[in-house]
């Protein structure tokens, strides 16, 4: 089996070599690190709306730069900072999966950077299975 990694040995805020993949694709089987509202190494501000906006743009773009959709996703993981943030989450998060609905988990954390929502997926695409 092959494995591709996108982004790996990237950098993040402040020039830090970041130690893992953007994503990790094995045997049609796409696995997407958590994604902040971050744009050119700065948290996008706003309230839970636009963090989450933004945060769910950077995973999709990840999906497509590996060759995979939003139609893909089987699995999607959320943190948030405050669960009083849970239904207008809900709200923006509807815009991208409501029509293909993937199985989630949705917890609150402390973030490791000033933010309030990451998130993370995996996606799975039959034709791109190693035979």
């Amino acid at each position: 089996m092959t494995i591709k990694r996108y982004g790996a040995g990237e950098t993040g805020a402040g020039g830090q070599p970041l130690p893992f993949a953007r994503a990790v694709e094995a045997d049609g089987w796409l696995y997407v690190s958590g994604q902040v509202p971050m744009e050119k190494g700065e948290i996008v501000r706003g309230g839970i709306v636009a963090e989450t906006r933004k945060a769910i743009e950077n995973l999709i773009a990840i999906l497509h730069e590996a060759g995979y959709g939003v139609e893909d996703v089987v699995r999607v993981g959320v943190w948030l900072d405050d669960p009083r943030d849970f239904w207008s989450f809900n709200g923006v998060y509807t815009e991208y999966f409501g029509a293909n609905p993937p199985a989630r988990a949705c917890v609150q954390s402390r973030m490791m950077v000033d933010c309030k929502v990451e998130v993370d997926c995996v996606a799975y695409r039959a034709d791109r299975k190693q035979r």
